[in-house]
């Protein structure tokens, strides 16, 4: 059987492919005997080579737009549905321009989400997570930029790290999906999606006109607050000679709080002055990207960002700007040195170990889950001639897995001084693990790739205490590759639904890798010269807090430099933020029925970590949603995820763009 295969000659052969009769939500319930008599439907055009360059465009654009908001906010969006929205209206548009003969089958446009899929979503986790820690890691006072890794080595290990979470999830396809038909809710509404779109284009124009529209939009922000297109005199008050400084057309933020009470004050030239909540960073941030972020994150993580951010400025904050500590150096320091540095020097503290616990808990109480995983290999292999010709084959995971382990296992030992036999336990645990991971997405539409980080840091902090780089990197291969793993099966139920082939599928998904590493690797590059764009400079907030890095810098911190050299509030907030985390377990495991209402460790835990201005426009963008669904939940529905989306791609794709002007043509 030919992988690839020719596009529909003429619109009445395209029409011919049309989409099932069968919705999806009734495919479900298939089991795979029916499901190869009624549903598949091999014959039909799905990976082409318009539905591979297509889908690897639109990735590669979409990858920065997962870079920037995962930078911003740790989290990384799917980006399947806008792909297929997209590509609808875009395909559609060309067709009646006639620059194409007919519209995609719903195949393609299913194998083109894929490619898009991955190269968007599926080769960005290492960026927001490991090496921008390492990144981090490597700021020192004489030299505050840091060092990156070269290009070639982050490179090869993003491509290492995708295309082993890609074969990784080859012997969880038939079992999780054909098998026990779990429901992996991402790929099932991206099947639902695309059986919409070819039903009713006239639905998918409308959407794909407000994600447009939203995108050109927004993409006017980046250029009015980040650009360096002013330039002013100021004078050096050491040299006394004036310099040339740049600056944007608009500020980043406004001051709009400073009429309310603030705690503490701090020294400006020796003077005592005292604080306002501008210092405590509580501004109003004029990016509406993450105003986008929260209408998709939702009220219950955004009510408690933002009172976690309340709590940091107004109770743990000046806490800590009290708490003295003289250290072995002879050194008076204070937990909180710094208002604006409160989120990095305290907060951080409290809110990593009840994200951390939480997590682990959460993930150790999914127990059942843990058993059908392993218990589930059983059932690998095996079937008729045609699922043989359809399914991966076994030897594609076992030889991907030797190439693409070996891969990781190389890059680690010769740039991260892993020795080789932690290396390649990093892969059998990252098996393991991602199994795990894949499962708990197909059940609950969760992936949890943090708890999967976290253990992973745990187990090499005791193998490896003394190394920051490699309890990083280790728990990079897990979590990526899980990430992947995950993303891959989501896509694979997307297509089942809609009766795909899933070995080209998976090609369509391996292909996807590549494109999504250039962008992926390209994009940090540019969007973070150096540290300071991670970590701030002076009394700035940094351009990207990067809280996933964060979360993950401060955990290797702690193996390396161990407890005891910690201030003493920094450890005393380590155990608050470890009882919280549990608390919160407990009364979701307590009352389910109110866990709507229940706080968020997630919430909670990145309203610390996070300059105030962040908690602030997510909590207003989960606001407007909430307001617009229950004023018209019907266009709600329909229009807030593409106008989300819209606003996300147009200041991320145009930050990137800016970021390219500024460090060539305006330096």
């Amino acid at each position: 059987m030919a992988l690839f295969q020719k596009a529909p000659r003429n619109q009445e052969e395209a029409d011919a492919y049309g989409p099932l009769d069968v919705s999806p939500a009734e495919v479900l319930d298939y089991d795979e005997e029916r499901w190869y008599k009624e549903i598949y439907r091999g014959d039909v055009p799905q990976l082409t080579i318009r539905a591979i360059v297509v889908g690897s465009l639109l990735g590669f654009l979409l990858a920065f737009t997962n870079l920037y908001i995962g930078l911003k906010t740790g989290w990384g969006l799917g980006v399947a549905i806008t792909a297929c929205i997209v590509s609808y209206a875009l395909w559609g548009g060309l067709r009646k321009l006639g620059v194409v003969k007919t519209q995609m089958t719903i195949l393609e446009t299913n194998c083109m989400q894929s490619a898009a899929s991955s190269a968007g979503y599926a080769t960005g986790g290492t960026m927001v997570s490991a090496i921008a820690a390492l990144l981090m890691l490597s700021a020192t006072p004489q030299n505050p930029g840091g060092e990156h890794l070269p290009w070639l080595v982050l490179s090869l290990w993003t491509l290492f790290l995708g295309a082993l979470g890609t074969v990784l999830a080859i012997p969880m396809k038939r079992n999780m999906i054909n098998q026990e038909k779990l429901r992996f809710p991402s790929g099932t509404a991206a099947a639902v999606t695309l059986q919409s779109l070819y039903s009713r284009g006239s639905d998918a124009a409308k959407k794909a006109r407000v994600l447009l529209w939203s995108a050109l939009a927004a993409s006017i922000f980046p250029f009015l607050i980040e650009l360096q297109l002013l330039t002013s005199q100021v004078k050096d008050e050491v040299t006394g000679a004036f310099i040339t400084v740049r600056g944007a057309i608009m500020p980043g933020d406004s001051k709009l709080f400073d009429w309310l009470p603030a705690l503490g004050s701090h020294v400006v030239d020796g003077k005592t002055v005292h604080n306002q909540p501008s210092d405590w960073t509580l501004v109003m941030d004029h990016n509406p990207v993450m105003i986008a972020a929260g209408a998709l994150v939702g009220m219950r993580v955004a009510t408690w960002m933002l009172l976690g951010g309340l709590a940091l400025a107004y109770v743990l904050g000046p806490m800590g700007a009290l708490a003295e500590w003289t250290n072995t150096a002879g050194q008076v320091v204070h937990a909180t040195s710094e208002p604006w540095k409160a989120w990095k020097e305290i907060g951080i503290w409290f809110g990593v170990p009840i994200m951390v616990v939480s997590g682990l808990l959460s993930f150790a109480l999914q127990w059942r889950t843990i058993g059908r995983a392993l218990k589930g290999l059983r059932n690998v292999g095996g079937g008729s001639n045609l699922v043989k010709e359809t399914e991966v084959p076994l030897p594609w995971f076992a030889w991907g897995t030797v190439f693409s382990g070996a891969g990781v296992i190389l890059v680690a030992h010769m740039y991260f001084e892993i020795p080789f036999f932690y290396g390649i336990l990093g892969v059998a645990l990252t098996f393991i693990l991602g199994l795990v991971a894949c499962r708990a997405t197909g059940e609950s539409d969760i992936t949890p790739v943090g708890a999967m980080g976290k253990l992973m840091q745990l187990t090499y902090g005791i193998l490896i205490p003394q190394s920051t780089t490699a309890n990083l990197m280790t728990a990079s291969i897990t979590a990526s590759s899980a990430g992947s793993a995950a993303d891959l099966l989501n896509d694979l139920k997307s297509g089942y639904l809609l009766g795909a082939n899933p070995r080209r599928q998976f090609m369509a998904q391996f292909i996807g890798i590549f494109s999504g590493t250039v962008a992926t690797v390209t994009g940090f590059y540019l969007l973070v010269p150096d540290a300071t764009a991670l970590l701030g400079e002076g009394t700035s907030a940094p351009k990207f807090p990067a809280p996933s890095a964060q979360a993950w810098k401060a955990v290797a911190e702690v193996f390396r430099d161990g407890l005891a050299n910690l201030h003493p509030m920094h450890q005393q907030a380590i155990l608050w933020g470890l009882g919280v985390g549990v608390l919160i377990v407990a009364l979701e495991q307590l009352l389910p029925k109110f866990r709507e209402v229940l706080p968020s460790a997630t919430g909670i835990g990145l309203g610390m970590i996070l300059p105030f201005q962040y908690p602030l426009s997510m909590f207003l963008g989960a606001l407007i949603a909430w307001f617009w669904t229950k004023r018209s939940p019907k266009s709600g529905e329909a229009y807030i995820v593409p106008l989300a989306a819209g606003i996300i791609a147009g200041v991320s794709i145009m930050g990137v763009i800016v970021a390219v002007l500024n460090n060539l043509v305006f330096t």
